[in-house]
């Protein structure tokens, strides 16, 4: 295998002007090719031109080793070599996330066509043949490298926007809730509440929707809308929904349209979030036995929001302090929740409701750094 004999210069010939918008030149190039002399030549070309980082290696052996450790903007690669041949190597390269998108221009005095479409087809960027011409081995090697260094440039960017735009949903999100709570809280503050209610609701209706194998766009849908599942109570008179004693029969018919109004209150949007608030709105008091209000609906007829609802408002009701009684413990909140589960709420989102108790503690909310554990956890409920 031989190069062209060192003459002049490179660029005596005409110096190839070099203006481009990336910078090549700091590029780090890999020659690999098990003869010293031919590797020598091809770096004394690119020294010369200017690139900075060139490192040869004559072991093929070792091309997967320092490609992984160093890393590599380009590889020079002879096709014919001891132990493993240049198709070897760039198979090794490829089999790897780390080194798979290095571009390999393929250097050899190899003069079979059928060896050069193999190359390319196996993903080299260029092929060139010895003895090598130095003014058209630079032009090949500038092109391919300002390719990769724009490509890359342009994957980066990418990635950014998506890291900016990933941030800004995750504000959004954070704000969406914000602005929820806030408003639902004119509901809760009639009702002694604090907003922790419709939070606490939302976040455990989200990961009841996890476990039930929705994607977390949809279970994202049914966490802000079952935290306006009780907007309709701005309709109820405070003589009743204050009221420390039982209500009577009358008192409880005006209760139950808070479900009715809620609906009204939520319909007619075309936004997915809303047309599922408006759902939950109305049949959150519905139960499995078709006993509940306001339409009488029994099992899977009830809609997955609305039965995912029914199960947390009346756990957290049960636990928390009202105008009309003190709260329960836990374990006889649950106690309760056992007793209902064919009764007032569907068995199977009551199973894994209590199978997975660690992901609902009253206590806790959500944090956006929590959200991957709590997707992990469902992966694995």
């Amino acid at each position: 295998m031989t190069c062209s004999a060192p003459g002049a210069r490179i660029g005596a010939r005409g110096a190839i002007p070099m203006r481009d918008e990336v910078p090549i030149h700091g590029a780090r190039i890999l020659i690999l090719d098990d003869t010293p002399r031919d590797a020598a030549l091809l770096r004394n070309f690119l020294l010369i031109e200017g690139y900075r980082d060139v490192e040869t290696l004559l072991d093929s052996r070792r091309a997967l080793e320092v490609c992984a450790a160093r890393g590599a903007d380009l590889v020079l690669l002879d096709l014919r070599m001891p132990h493993l041949d240049g198709f070897q190597v760039m198979a090794q390269l490829g089999s790897q996330e780390a080194t798979g998108g290095i571009p390999v221009i393929v250097v050899t005095a190899d003069a079979d066509r059928d060896n050069v479409v193999k190359a390319l087809r196996q993903g080299a960027a260029d092929y060139l043949r010895k003895p090598l011409e130095p003014a058209e081995v630079l032009i090949r090697i500038r092109n391919v490298l300002r390719t990769e260094l724009l490509s890359r440039a342009v994957r980066e960017q990418n990635a950014a926007l998506e890291r900016k735009v990933a941030e800004r949903t995750r504000e959004l999100e954070q704000t969406q809730e914000e602005l929820f709570v806030r408003l639902l809280r004119a509901t809760e503050f009639r009702d002694g509440g604090t907003g922790h209610h419709v939070r606490r609701i939302g976040r455990n209706v989200y990961r009841m929707a996890l476990l039930a194998g929705l994607s977390d766009s949809k279970a994202k849908d049914y966490r802000y809308a079952s935290m306006m599942h009780d907007i309709g109570k701005v309709s109820v008179p405070d003589s009743i929904l204050l009221k420390p004693e039982r209500l009577t029969a009358e008192e409880f018919e005006i209760m139950k349209r808070h479900t009715v109004d809620g609906a009204a209150i939520l319909g007619g949007s075309d936004r997915e979030v809303l047309r599922l608030a408006e759902e939950i709105a109305l049949t959150h008091h519905e139960r499995w036995d078709g006993t509940g209000y306001p339409l009488g609906l029994s099992g899977s007829d009830i809609p997955l929001g609305g039965r995912m609802t029914s199960i947390f408002d009346v756990y957290d009701a049960l636990t928390s302090e009202r105008p009309y009684k003190n709260p329960w413990t836990e374990e006889d909140a649950l106690r309760e929740t056992r007793r209902l589960s064919g009764r007032a709420f569907d068995p199977e989102l009551v199973d894994l409701f209590l199978t997975n108790l660690s992901m609902f503690q009253r206590q806790e909310f959500d944090d956006p750094e929590t959200a991957p554990a709590v997707r992990t956890l469902c992966a694995r409920a």
